[in-house]
């Protein structure tokens, strides 16, 4: 079971904005306050994990209902969590 976390300020690039289905990007971001980390290796899970006990950066990878894959990423102060495509990043 995962450490609950705060996202901060939730935020969304504008080209995920334009690309990503609405409620898969807000499900996404549900899963990703649960620590339900998507589509991650599990050495970016246990760093997950860390980051969770530690206070790092959080990062979750997921992919839309048309198969356009896209991350969350909460920062290591949990002040913004952004929702972007990989060619964002």
């Amino acid at each position: 079971m995962s450490i609950p976390f705060t996202l901060g300020r939730t935020v969304i690039t504008s080209n995920a904005l334009d690309k990503l289905h609405p409620e898969d990007a807000a499900l996404c971001l549900s899963r990703h306050s649960r620590g339900d980390w998507g589509e991650l290796c599990e050495h970016d899970r246990k760093e997950n994990e860390r980051g969770l006990a530690v206070g790092g950066r959080l990062f979750s990878v997921y992919r839309d209902r048309h198969g356009v894959r896209f991350y969350v990423v909460t920062e290591a102060d949990r002040s913004v969590t952004t929702t972007l495509l990989p060619e964002d990043y």
